[in-house]
């Protein structure tokens, strides 16, 4: 099952990247030299399946890339758009203008499909016709296949192929294939990246970052509404969850606006932490949620939990150490129209546990009748350190414990570099709880966060023998009140 899981998180990963792999070269397409003076456009009819040759132009069949940009650019630190033009040689189809629709859904997997460019284009010799461009790679030998021409007869098409003399500028060509034009040979191309609002954050390693500006400004064309890159310079540091970053490209304005799960939240991204990649987790969790629940969320950050619990009608109370989350916390649930139904805090994890959290279960879970079916989730989504805050739970509350039903449930985040990621965050929580969750958790994979890194959630519902401590009874001895109280004083310095 942990392997199942941890395939179906890789395919999702390679699903959402942000940039296509590399096309195979077809061998059977044709560059003109940078100096030719030839004018783009320039048709000359194939006879005979053989190629028109010229001495400016060189035939190329061993290049395994599909239009790569020119080789000039390469070590290029500074980005010079100029230099990505080249000009290929590539099929094209004469048809007349009133059937170039018909032609065009006839024959969609032959068309030619590069980014920016024109799939028909005018014959400067016949205005009552039209050139489709045609992808060297679907029509090898510069010839149409026999079930291409068959559909082609139909139409009453002449299925002759002509050569296209295909000027390619750097609108043309992919992020990848530009970024893999210009580092080094062999080296890793990474042109991936999370975005937030306005904001495309890479993560870049050290061989690319001489080149890192040029990656950014990249990375910025070629993605509508990306107005700035930055890359991460530090760790993300544990106390607030924030890291150093530098703008590569663009404006330097790092408050944005991003949408996830139909929820608006506003933030200011170099101050606090927010991961696009946690959206499914996010929901996952606020699905397990119903109206009239409680939901206590200790590492709140900006709301991704607590404010759509809130709109699903729970009680929420939201908590993080972090001054800059705090505020855009209280910022976003008023964007939200939840302020009324979230009370937010700004305290350490354990203050929070051990006050707002203890008093609120205190007072409503001695009350729960046997019917009524309110639960209690207390989300900890701090991964490098949540782990660790679980020994508050020993004997948080004092008193008989209530129905089991209505134990609280703690959805706790950890990070695990373990061959067994699952039981190394088990056995960890369970040292911190004193205690065995044997059959009584759960895990989940998150995501993967590096090579040999997890992220993983642990869902429990607080054993009674831990969250509860009973009282002395009242009839007991002097020595066994001074027991007691001996006890308790132990476990209290235990505990702080």
């Amino acid at each position: 099952l942990w392997s199942l899981g941890y395939c179906a998180r890789l395919l999702k990963t390679n699903h959402f990247r942000t940039a296509a792999s590399n096309t195979s070269f077809p061998g059977v397409w044709m560059l003109l030299a940078q100096h030719s003076g030839r004018i783009p456009g320039l048709f000359v009819v194939v006879k005979n399946n053989n190629f028109f040759t010229m001495p400016e132009t060189v035939e190329d069949k061993t290049n395994p890339e599909l239009y790569l940009p020119h080789s000039g650019v390469r070590g290029m630190t500074l980005l010079n758009r100029e230099a990505f033009k080249r000009t290929v040689v590539v099929p094209a189809l004469k048809v007349k203008k009133e059937i170039v629709h018909d032609v065009l859904k006839s024959l969609k997997q032959s068309v030619l499909q590069r980014p920016g460019l024109k799939r028909v284009v005018e014959d400067p010799e016949d205005e009552d016709s039209r050139f489709v461009i045609l992808d060297p790679h679907k029509v090898p030998e510069f010839s149409l296949g026999e079930s291409e021409q068959q559909v082609l007869k139909q139409l009453n098409v002449h299925p002759e192929v002509s050569k296209y003399h295909l000027e390619l500028t750097y609108e043309n060509f992919k992020s990848e294939e530009i970024l893999r034009a210009v580092l080094p040979e062999g080296q890793e191309v990474t042109s991936g990246f999370s975005r937030v609002g306005h904001i495309a954050h890479l993560n870049l390693r050290d061989h690319q970052l001489p080149y890192r500006h040029l990656i950014g400004q990249v990375i910025m064309d070629k993605n509508p509404g990306i107005t700035c890159v930055v890359n991460k310079t530090s760790i993300i540091d544990s106390t607030y969850r924030n890291f150093e970053m530098e703008v590569l490209a663009g404006e330097n304005n790092l408050v944005t606006k991003v949408k996830e799960n139909n929820i608006s939240y506003e933030l200011d991204f170099s101050k606090v932490y927010w991961n696009p990649r946690l959206s499914t987790e996010h929901g996952r969790i606020v699905e397990l949620l119903k109206a009239g629940d409680v939901l206590f969320d200790v590492f709140a950050g900006v709301g991704p939990f607590a404010i759509p619990a809130a709109k699903r009608r729970c009680r929420v109370f939201a908590n993080d150490l972090n001054p800059e989350s705090y505020s855009w916390l209280l910022h976003n649930c008023k964007l939200n129209k939840v302020d009324t139904k979230v009370k937010v805090f700004n305290m350490d994890g354990r203050d929070f546990l051990r006050g707002p959290v203890r008093e609120e279960l205190s007072k409503e879970l001695p009350l729960l009748k046997e019917e009524q079916k309110t639960a209690f989730h207390i989300v900890m989504n701090l991964p490098a350190l949540a782990v660790e805050f679980l020994d508050v739970f020993r004997h948080l509350l004092v008193g008989e414990p209530c129905s089991p039903a209505a134990l609280p449930t703690v959805h706790c985040y950890g990070f695990s570099k373990h061959s067994n990621p699952a039981r190394d965050i088990q056995e960890r929580a369970e040292a911190a709880l004193g205690t065995s969750l044997a059959g009584r958790c759960s895990t989940f994979l998150v995501r993967n966060v590096a090579p040999n890194k997890e992220m993983l959630c642990l869902s429990f519902q607080i054993p009674p023998d831990v969250l509860y401590k009973r009282p002395c009874p009242d009839e007991a001895k002097p020595a066994s009140k001074r027991l007691c109280t001996n006890q308790d004083a132990s476990e209290e310095k235990v505990l702080s």
